[in-house]
């Protein structure tokens, strides 16, 4: 059901670690956290399958070995289903539970909000044809680091890199990686020779932040043609109504995953857009 094989070395491992209560509060204390309050959630109904995640959880943010590479798909790719024609992770359940809920705090803050299932990682590959990627607002750079193991030229960047300053975003703990990949600030991004790149915004911040738009103007300046975005669509979660605006008066939607996992309690679409010719003149 886990798909997930431990051996008998790392057994033990977890068994004397999660006896030891102290111990583990002290080394991984967001995985004592979850192991305190989610039995008390509501699961999806399915009591195997809860027990499952639970299982892929604890291991791989105690530092489970990923036969993948890529530690939060291993955790949630067992629970994605189809949902009308769109790819969740719900466990199962159109409405997912309380303790998924729960769950997907955790690993949002451990790894990225949006989820890098290995269709995404090779669609966007594929649409960024051998440029530079360059993901602002990258967070602690996981996207980033499972993009380089998909052979992408990328270089991820960060207003508050978690390993430089505070980000409220991705809170520092024990146990925890601070990034996953370099992550730079604005200065190295601003160095960077944008109109051969590929901008990638994945979940850039909503609720009226410009960050989205203001980012989008800047590499248009810069003569960019080519950008990723991740996120919801215009009046959900991210980005802004003036970056929305910019998009669909300027750019082309040249391509959009289909097979893009999202969070059953979130909306989040994956598309490709190239800028159109004639705006390319009018800005110059």
């Amino acid at each position: 059901m886990t798909g997930l094989v431990l051996t008998a070395e790392r057994r033990t491992e977890l068994a004397a670690l999660l006896e030891d209560e102290q111990r583990l509060r002290a080394e991984y204390p967001k995985v004592a956290d979850y192991l305190d309050t989610a039995p008390r959630l509501s699961g999806t109904g399915d009591v195997g399958a809860d027990s499952a995640f639970d299982l892929r959880l604890v291991h791989y943010l105690t530092g489970g070995e990923s036969p993948t590479g890529n530690p939060y798909w291993d955790i949630v790719g067992p629970s994605v289903a189809e949902d009308n024609g769109c790819r969740r992770v719900n466990g199962g359940r159109t409405n997912g539970s309380a303790r998924l809920g729960y769950a997907q705090t955790i690993l949002q803050e451990t790894y990225a909000y949006a989820v890098p299932s290995p269709e995404t990682l090779q669609w966007i590959e594929r649409f960024a044809q051998g440029r530079r990627l360059l993901e602002l607002g990258a967070g602690r750079g996981y996207w980033a680091w499972q993009l380089a193991q998909a052979g992408v030229d990328v270089a991820a960047f960060d207003s508050e890199p978690p390993d430089q300053v505070g980000n409220v975003s991705f809170p520092g703990a024990a146990g925890q990686m601070d990034v996953w990949h370099d992550v730079g600030d604005l200065a190295a991004f601003a160095a960077e020779t944008l109109p051969e790149c590929v901008l990638f915004l994945c979940w850039p911040p909503g609720w009226g932040s410009p960050m989205a738009s203001e980012a989008l103007r800047a590499f248009e300046e810069a003569g960019g043609e080519r950008l990723v975005f991740i996120g919801e669509p215009e009046g959900g979660k991210t980005g802004d109504a003036a970056f929305f605006d910019r998009l669909n008066a300027a750019w082309h939607l040249e391509s959009q995953d289909l097979q893009h996992v999202s969070w059953w309690n979130l909306a989040d679409i994956a598309q490709g857009w190239v800028r159109r010719r004639c705006a390319i003149k009018k800005l110059d």
